[in-house]
C-alpha cells in the first residue's frame, strides 16, 4: 500500500509543530503546505521526481526480498544507494531528477519495514489487534506520488526553490516564513494540483503570563 504521507491530504494548508532541544536552545519544528503554480514543463519534472522516488522504493524492495531469499543480510539504505548511484551511467533518466529524489525514496522504505517491525512486536505481545502492514509496491496507477528534498531550499513570498526543479511559484504568497531554516520540502500531486510542504526550525516563542481576570466577581450571571 502506498505512503500515505505522499499521496493524500485531507485540506489545503496543515501546521504540526513538535519541540525539541538544540544547543540548549528550545526550537519549534513546524510544517507549512502550499499549492504551486506549475507550468507544463514543470509539471512535467516534477512527476519525474515521482516516478524517479516510487522506483527507488520499489527497488529496494525488490532487493530486499531477494537478499531474504536467499538467506543474505538484508542491505540498507546506504548499500541500496551505491547501487543505484551504480546504475546511473546506463541509465541516462535518472541524471534528470535530483539525487534526493532516491535517497528519500529508500529513506521512506526504511521507515515502513520500521513500522512494519514494531507493529509484528506489538502483535506477538498482544497489544496490536490489526494487520502489520508489509511494504508493498508503489503503483503509478493509484497516485502519482510525491517526492521529498533536502540540501539548498530557498524560499520567497511568492516562490520556493528547490534542487533540480529550479524556481516553482506558489499560488498563496506571504505565507512561508522567509528566515527560518528549512530542513526539509516534499512536493506531492493530488487530483491533478501540485502541492509542496516544508518543514522548518523556528525560535519558540516564550510563553506568555496569562492575564489577569477583571471584572465584579460579585456580580450576579446573566439569565
Amino acid at each position: 500500500m502506498d505512503r500515505p504521507s505522499l499521496e493524500t491530504a485531507a485540506t489545503l494548508w496543515y501546521i504540526c509543530s513538535t519541540f525539541i532541544a538544540e544547543e540548549e536552545e528550545q526550537k519549534m519544528v513546524r510544517g507549512y503546505r502550499g499549492e504551486l503554480d506549475l507550468n507544463n514543463a514543470q509539471q512535467t519534472l516534477c512527476r519525474k521526481h515521482a516516478g524517479a522516488a516510487r522506483w527507488a522504493f520499489n527497488y529496494g524492495l525488490r532487493r530486499k526480498q531477494e537478499a531474504y531469499k536467499a538467506g543474505q543480510k538484508t542491505p540498507t539504505a546506504i548499500d541500496l544507494h551505491r547501487e543505484i548511484n551504480a546504475l546511473k551511467p546506463s541509465q541516462p533518466w535518472m541524471r534528470e531528477v535530483s539525487k534526493c529524489t532516491f535517497q528519500e525514496g529508500l529513506r521512506d522504505l526504511d521507515a515502513a519495514f520500521k513500522h512494519f517491525f514494531r507493529k509484528c512486536r506489538l502483535k506477538k505481545a498482544g497489544t496490536w489487534k490489526g494487520s502489520c502492514g508489509y511494504p508493498r509496491y508503489k503503483s503509478r496507477k493509484k497516485a502519482i506520488g510525491g517526492a521529498r528534498f533536502t540540501g539548498s531550499i530557498r524560499v520567497s513570498p511568492d516562490a520556493i526553490q528547490l534542487p533540480r526543479l529550479g524556481v516553482l511559484r506558489l499560488k498563496e504568497h506571504g505565507y512561508f516564513p522567509l528566515n527560518s531554516k528549512i530542513s526539509s520540502a516534499t512536493i506531492h500531486e493530488q487530483a491533478g494540483r501540485w502541492f509542496v510542504s516544508i518543514c522548518v526550525h523556528e525560535q519558540a516563542e516564550e510563553a506568555k503570563d496569562p492575564q489577569a481576570a477583571t471584572g465584579d466577581v460579585n456580580r450576579e450571571p446573566m439569565t
